[in-house]
């Protein structure tokens, strides 16, 4: 409790599941503290669970409750470089956010932190799910799923936390066993002056961590500082946890010793067997038992929303890949797909300012039809002479419907952010999944 010794005025800005998590974390601290929140939204997600003693300003700033603060707590959703928080920091007012009040809060208990452009989801579930077959009592969370202050309790053994940038911004104090840069690719622009910012952002992961997991095939995933203890994975069997051929079998090693064959994961894609190394690299700063981690990997089938099988049925395909928010995602779906008719590939949404040429080499080699949608679904129009250009996903799937036959695979997998349409990229997936299966419902008729 000594961080808060001195502080008596805490504003929390920016409500939601976040803020809302930091403001029930707050009331629960010893001291009595005077909690006020200011989200620029009317009517805020959240507002309804705000616990009546807590004052609200919505709609807009007051800053005089802001520069009267003792400490500000930002949602990760509001960038640093908003007017008014600049002016809160230049007047020496700290500016934090859920991750460092969980690191202040958390001691002498052991942490593993992901970040990363894609996969973090994926690698933080599945090496929680590892660690609970080695018989430790683990919590996962963070910027996905359960928020990082709701997750504490005495009893855990083991805190596995996805972190973004945007939270990465303000952390300064997180001590980390390990911590995981998986890959890293243009996101964001909307939120940073330029990648190298976005970039920066994400090192800060590794700042108090005693070491540091990352990705031999992706040279911007190292540190800038290389005095910290390096655990490199990716598809090279000289990395300590790499791939190798045994035979006519490939196998994900860990210093050259197997641990299991690419063909028994049950995770679809190249881009996952990565994911599988990482969540290796990390655990073995734990100690766990690798024997242990065989029978999770091998019925590990990952989380919604990240290249999902929604349907399979006609010997037709629907992938739910919404949680694909960039052009990175989407390449690593591409690259793991098994298509043997026509790819119905649905992209768009917010494109946060990307550069998605990208695509367009790729997409060459392909039979694919593009399905365009969203804000920015226009700025897809040149990838691909197939591309079509639609008001809505339910539009698009009224159009291909008639035109699916045996073989083919429809796939959401936008590039893009969902929140021009949709509340989050959950549900959009969502929506994407009741319309795929309303859709073979008809054809049962």
């Amino acid at each position: 409790m000594n961080r808060w010794k001195t502080i008596k005025n805490v504003v929390v800005v920016g409500l939601g599941v976040t803020g809302l998590s930091v403001v029930n974390h707050l009331k629960k601290l010893p001291k009595r503290l005077l909690i006020r929140v200011i989200d620029t939204r009317m009517d805020p997600p959240g507002k309804e669970n705000l616990p009546d003693s807590i004052e609200l300003n919505e709609g807009g700033w007051n800053c005089d409750w802001l520069f009267s603060a003792d400490i500000i707590v930002v949602n990760p959703g509001v960038s640093l470089s908003t007017i008014e928080i600049k002016q809160a920091v230049a007047q020496g007012i700290p500016v934090v956010g859920d991750i460092e009040l969980f690191a202040w809060q958390v001691i002498n208990k052991p942490i593993i932190a992901i970040t990363g452009s894609n996969g973090k989801s994926t690698v933080a579930d599945l090496t929680g799910k590892i660690a609970k077959e080695n018989g430790l009592k683990v919590a996962v969370g963070g910027n996905i799923g359960t928020p990082a202050l709701d997750l504490i309790e005495d009893e855990v053994e083991l805190y596995v936390l996805e972190i973004s940038s945007f939270q990465l911004e303000t952390t300064s104090s997180l001590q980390l066993v390990a911590a995981a840069f998986l890959n890293f690719s243009e996101d964001h622009l909307d939120r940073y002056r330029c990648i190298t910012d976005y970039r920066q952002a994400k090192l800060r992961i590794f700042n108090h961590a005693k070491a540091c997991v990352v990705n031999g095939d992706d040279s911007q995933t190292f540190p800038d500082n290389f005095s910290k203890k390096l655990l490199v994975f990716g598809f090279n069997q000289s990395f300590f946890f790499g791939v190798r051929k045994y035979g006519a079998q490939e196998f994900l090693t860990v210093h050259n010793e197997p641990v299991i064959a690419s063909s028994s994961l049950s995770l679809v894609g190249r881009h996952n067997v990565a994911n599988v190394l990482a969540s290796l690299a990390l655990l073995s700063e734990i100690g766990v038992d690798y024997s242990k981690a065989v029978d999770v990997l091998k019925s590990y089938r990952g989380l919604k929303h990240c290249c999902q099988v929604i349907v399979d049925k006609f010997g037709i395909k629907w992938i739910n890949n919404s949680k694909a928010t960039n052009v990175a995602a989407t390449l690593a779906a591409l690259s793991g797909i098994e298509c043997q008719g026509t790819l119905y590939l649905l992209l768009g949404g917010d494109s946060k300012g990307a550069d998605l040429s990208e695509l367009k080499l790729v997409l060459a080699s392909l039979d694919v039809k593009l399905c365009c949608f969203g804000v920015d679904g226009g700025k897809f129009m040149f990838l691909h002479p197939s591309a079509s250009l639609y008001n809505s996903m339910e539009s698009i799937v009224i159009a291909i419907d008639a035109s699916l036959k045996e073989g083919d695979v429809v796939m959401l997998s936008p590039s893009c952010s969902s929140l021009d349409q949709f509340k989050n990229f959950s549900e959009r997936g969502e929506i994407f999944e009741k319309l795929a299966k309303n859709s073979l419902r008809l054809s049962d008729n």
